[in-house]
């Protein structure tokens, strides 16, 4: 090969908007062919489904390849030098790789990742694309302010402890060629100016960023970049760096999920509204999926941030489909309850127990 195939590293923490981002790219990639690698957080493949439902050429579940096994940074050779040898082996190859990371992983060890042997002289990394949920830091959530954070985690006993998801959104800052901030639209002027100032006052170095809402950013500014980030990863510490170096894998034990599976929903608004008062009772960080809508022939994609629910009809339910409502529900460690929650998303749908329809896992 002449060149090298450019790959895109997007990452963000949960919520932040990727898959949206990347769905926006898709939709307007300008005839290049795009092959999508995503790191699924959780039992239900969600992203993958949203990104292969959109119903263009460069979105075909051929060139989606989905890594459900845990976190991508942890599982490099099990996981993802697999997935790139594979896209490479294939006759016709991309002209482009996105990489959708979940939103627990570092940056770091998957770029470094690009300079293994098998992957470096085919493929380079255009850029690393770190997408940030402007209205979250907004309400200092995540970012580096400290008296946010004490307040946060005096309100949690379960964040006892040196707090995870501030190194993380450091990490995934420091790794950074592009700073996405998202959902610019839900914070005014002055507050959007004010954050971005506090993510350029946390980098040692200067950084690009771009501010949109619902991901909606030109193809020429996501792709193209020609970072060569592999041969930069090394100066961009992050906090696990050197429990990498030892051999150590961080720990993502602070998580978990599951997926909540229910019958039809026969009031979607009255869902989505109920949704968010059982996100604020069990203090859920993330939900997302597909919900049934009887007399609608397509599937409703809830996605849901906080007490942010959206929701979006994205492509018909395919004959081979059990239509049912699957939601993956993230949280903190014990701090959920499956049960519970599982039995009120039934309650929420307004229809009969799924397992009684023989709706099961």
């Amino acid at each position: 090969m002449s060149e090298k195939i450019p790959a895109t590293v997007i990452t963000g923490f949960l919520g932040a908007g990727k898959t949206t981002m990347i769905r926006n790219l898709l939709e307007n990639a300008g005839g290049r062919r795009i092959a999508l690698i995503i790191n699924e957080f959780g039992d239900l493949g969600v992203d993958g489904g949203i990104l292969t439902g959109c119903g263009i050429e460069t979105c075909s579940e051929d060139d989606v390849v989905e890594l459900t096994n845990g976190c991508i940074c942890c599982t490099v050779a099990d996981d993802f030098i697999p997935a790139m040898t594979k896209l490479l082996s294939r006759e016709r190859l991309p002209d482009h790789i996105v990489i959708e990371t979940s939103g627990l992983a570092l940056p770091q060890p998957l770029v470094a990742a690009f300079n293994w042997p098998e992957v470096k002289t085919r493929v380079t990394v255009d850029g690393v694309v770190t997408v940030i949920d402007a209205a979250a830091v907004a309400e200092g959530r995540f970012a580096d302010d400290e008296a946010a954070i004490a307040a946060e985690r005096a309100a949690d006993t379960s964040l006892d402890h040196d707090n995870p998801l501030e190194e993380l959104f450091e990490d995934q800052i420091t790794a950074a060629d592009l700073i996405v901030l998202n959902k610019a639209d839900l914070v005014d002027a002055a507050t959007l100016t004010r954050v971005k100032a506090e993510i350029g006052d946390g980098s040692a170095r200067p950084l690009k960023i771009v501010t949109t809402e619902n991901g909606r950013l030109p193809a020429e500014v996501l792709l193209g970049i020609k970072a060569g980030t592999e041969d930069l990863i090394a100066a961009r510490k992050s906090h696990h760096e050197l429990e990498h170096e030892d051999g150590h894998e961080h720990d993502h034990d602070d998580f978990e999920s599951f997926v909540a599976i229910a019958g039809a929903v026969n009031d979607p608004t009255g869902f989505a509204e109920g949704l968010k008062a059982l996100i604020g009772r069990h203090d859920i960080l993330r939900l997302k999926g597909f919900a049934d809508v009887p007399g609608k022939p397509m599937r409703l994609v809830v996605q849901a941030v906080g007490q942010r629910v959206a929701t979006y009809y994205d492509r018909p339910w395919k004959p081979d489909e059990i239509r049912a409502t699957r939601l993956v529900v993230i949280g903190l460690h014990d701090g959920l309850d499956e049960t519970a929650i599982t039995d009120e998303i039934i309650a929420l749908t307004g229809s009969p127990d799924p397992a009684s329809a023989g709706v099961t896992e």
